[in-house]
């Protein structure tokens, strides 16, 4: 029997096992401040507080109100899904642009996936974890940072040719890789640990396959230079930029590939061939000296010109799979939504958010 269904859905008991922390990621996740959710249940913020620091307990009525108000079971509430250890920090690559709150907001969603993950390692057997270790000299050079990303496609076996799929390589080694709900436009794409897995979030903002990957490259290297590193840093968001652009095409075979003048058709089919943007490969060539300040500068130019999206669409972004095929699996084993859903202790409604985020685009 699941722990969901060894709890009883009634408030009373749901109390008694009363999970501090589940209630504040459902706040979080909701986007409600302790006085918002207090108004709406009908008790006071520092009861809230009380609450979420495990300085008192609500009682069985109580909860059934915070229930309603944050749109969740009583049992969401309920002992049986431990705060998983998270080793690290997220790397947001917009901390100037976003808000407190929709950070928090968007962990609370890696969270509450962290659940649905871990009902679904019951039934199903996701990828091991199997990334590289990867060492970066402190501090680390240009020329480090290159190697390293050398190192990572080393490992994964990509010798130097094009990664066909970036997001579902990073999933076949173990890393949950979710497209982020639309309930930020300002937040991009971050990584985290949950728990003893990785996961990486990419924003559907912009439906642009070179974008995406570049995406998920970027969030690789937070996942492997940085690690133990304070985020925030734009050191650290250059690093992993040119780590992303060196795992997707290494210089040693793209040097050799750029066209030596500004040859818009040449650059056109390599950008076909990496599935990187013409920005990000005219900005390679000037830095591996084969395009000069003012063709760079040019080239720059007529790309602000032509504007958002570049020539040469590559079709829509990657999107992850791994969690929409499991759930398929599950559901040709007879266990339906709501089922499912009953045992990792949310909403329906809640749970195809989660399961959306990790499946194929299907349009």
């Amino acid at each position: 029997m699941s722990p969901a269904r060894s709890r009883s859905d009634t408030p009373a008991l749901a109390a008694a096992a009363f999970q501090a922390g589940a209630l504040t990621l459902a706040r979080r996740w909701r986007r409600l401040s302790k006085k918002q959710l207090a108004q709406q249940a009908g008790v006071t913020a520092a009861a809230v507080s009380q609450y979420e620091l495990e300085q008192s307990r609500p009682s069985g009525s109580v909860l059934g109100r915070l229930a309603l108000a944050l749109a969740m079971p009583v049992q969401f509430f309920a002992a049986g899904f431990p705060t998983p250890v998270t080793p690290g920090h997220a790397h947001f690559r917009s901390l100037r642009t976003t808000t407190q709150a929709e950070r928090d907001q968007a962990l609370a969603f890696g969270e509450i996936a962290w659940r649905v993950i871990d009902v679904i390692e019951r039934h199903v057997r996701l990828p091991e974890l199997r990334l590289p270790h990867v060492d970066l000299s402190e501090p680390a050079t240009a020329a480090d940072v290159e190697a390293a990303a050398l190192d990572a496609r080393a490992a994964f076996g990509l010798g130097n040719e094009p990664i066909p799929h970036v997001m579902r390589l990073l999933e076949a080694h173990g890393v949950i890789v979710l497209t982020l709900p639309d309930v930020s436009s300002r937040v991009d794409a971050f990584s985290h640990w949950y728990g003893q897995r990785p996961f990486v979030f990419t924003s559907p903002a912009k439906n642009d396959k070179a974008r995406s990957r570049m995406d998920a490259g970027h969030e690789l290297g937070h996942l492997l230079l940085h690690h133990d590193a304070e985020p925030g840093s734009q050191l650290l968001e250059r690093q992993a930029t040119a780590f992303a652009s060196q795992f997707l095409a290494p210089s040693n075979r793209l040097r050799d590939e750029l066209p030596s003048r500004l040859d818009f058709d040449r650059l056109h089919a390599l950008k076909r061939r990496w599935g990187m943007s013409l920005k990000a490969l005219i900005y390679r060539g000037h830095e591996m000296g084969i395009y000069r300040d003012h063709t760079y500068r040019r080239a720059m130019a007529m790309l602000a010109e032509w504007g958002y999206p570049e020539p040469g669409d590559l079709g829509p972004r990657e999107a992850p799979s791994i969690i929409g095929h499991a759930i398929e699996l599950l559901s040709s084993r007879g266990t339906l939504l709501e089922e499912f859903a009953l045992r990792a202790a949310m909403p329906v409604e809640l749970l195809q958010i989660i399961v959306a985020a990790g499946a194929p685009r299907t349009e």
